[in-house]
C-alpha cells in the first residue's frame, strides 16, 4: 500500500511538472507570435495621413490653477523620400498670433504652440512606423503572463503582460529614484499582430537632497496596419507630477487617419 501511494505521488508530481511546462510553452507562444508579426511588418509601404492632436494641461492647484486646451492638425507623407509634414496656413497664422501675444504678455495662453509640439517629426515617426518603438520597449520588458481576452472590441485576443524594470530609465535619472513601478500590457490578435498596448509608470524620489517628487505616466495606444506598416491610429498620454510645492497634469490625445 505504501509503495502504491508513493507511485501515485510520483505520477501526480510528474503531471504537475508537465502541466507547468505546457503552461510556460503556451505563455511563450504569444510573445513569439508578437515578435514574428513585427518582423513581417518592415514598414516600406508609403503612407499619407492626417494627424490631430488635442492637449489639456493644468499647472497649480485650486483657484490658482492655470488650465489650457490646445488643438493642432497636420498632414504627413512618409515615403522613400522621407517624412514630410504639411502645416496648413490657418495653423501657421494661429501660431504667429500666439507668438505675438506672448511677446506682449508673458502670461498669455498659447494652446496652439503647446499642441504643435505634439505633431513634430520626433512625435509622429513612432506613429507611422510603430514597429521600432514597440520592439525597443519589448527588449527591456520582462514577460510575466499571457491570457485569453475575448472582449477586446468584441474580438478574440490575447493579453500579454510585462514588467518594466527601472533600468528603462537613464543612469542619470536612476540616481534620484527611490521607488519605481512599471508595467506594460499588449493585446494581440490570433495572428500575433498588436491591437493595442497600455503602459503605466509610477516614480518617486528625491533630487538635490531636499526636493521630493512623484510622477505618474500612462500611455494607451491603438494599432492598425497599412500595407506592410504598423501604425498607431490613436495615442492617449496622461502625465501628472508634484514636487517643490508645484503640481501639474497633462493629457494628450492624438489620432491618425490614413488617407487612401
Amino acid at each position: 500500500m505504501l509503495a502504491k501511494k508513493k507511485t501515485l505521488l510520483l505520477l501526480a508530481g510528474t503531471c504537475f511538472s508537465l502541466l507547468g511546462l505546457f503552461t510556460q510553452a503556451a505563455q511563450a507562444d504569444g510573445l513569439a507570435d508578437l515578435k514574428a508579426a513585427l518582423a513581417r511588418l518592415p514598414g516600406q509601404t508609403p503612407v499619407k495621413a492626417v494627424v490631430e492632436a488635442k492637449t489639456w494641461s493644468r499647472q497649480g492647484d485650486g483657484k490658482d490653477a492655470d488650465e489650457q486646451n490646445g488643438q493642432a492638425s497636420i498632414s504627413l507623407d512618409d515615403s522613400p523620400r522621407g517624412l514630410q509634414i504639411l502645416y496648413s496656413k490657418d495653423l501657421l497664422t494661429r501660431l504667429e498670433t500666439e507668438e505675438r501675444a506672448k511677446e506682449k504678455d508673458s502670461k498669455a495662453k498659447t494652446p496652439t504652440i503647446a499642441a504643435i509640439k505634439e505633431v513634430n517629426s520626433s512625435e509622429l515617426r513612432p506613429m507611422v512606423s510603430a514597429v521600432g518603438n514597440l520592439s525597443r520597449v519589448l527588449e527591456k520588458a520582462i514577460f510575466k503572463s499571457e491570457k485569453a481576452d475575448a472582449n477586446y472590441n468584441g474580438k478574440p485576443a490575447r493579453l500579454l503582460s510585462f514588467e518594466i524594470p527601472v533600468e528603462k530609465l537613464s543612469e542619470k535619472d536612476r540616481k534620484y529614484v527611490k521607488k519605481f513601478e512599471g508595467s506594460l500590457e499588449v493585446w494581440i490578435g490570433q495572428d500575433g499582430i498588436p491591437l493595442a498596448s497600455r503602459m503605466h509608470q509610477a516614480i518617486s524620489g528625491r533630487a538635490f537632497v531636499v526636493i521630493s517628487f512623484e510622477t505618474k505616466n500612462e500611455e494607451e495606444l491603438v494599432y492598425g496596419v497599412s500595407g506592410d506598416r504598423l501604425v498607431v491610429t490613436k495615442k492617449e498620454s496622461k502625465n501628472s507630477g508634484s514636487g517643490a510645492g508645484e503640481k501639474g497634469e497633462m493629457r494628450v490625445v492624438k489620432t491618425l487617419q490614413v488617407q487612401s
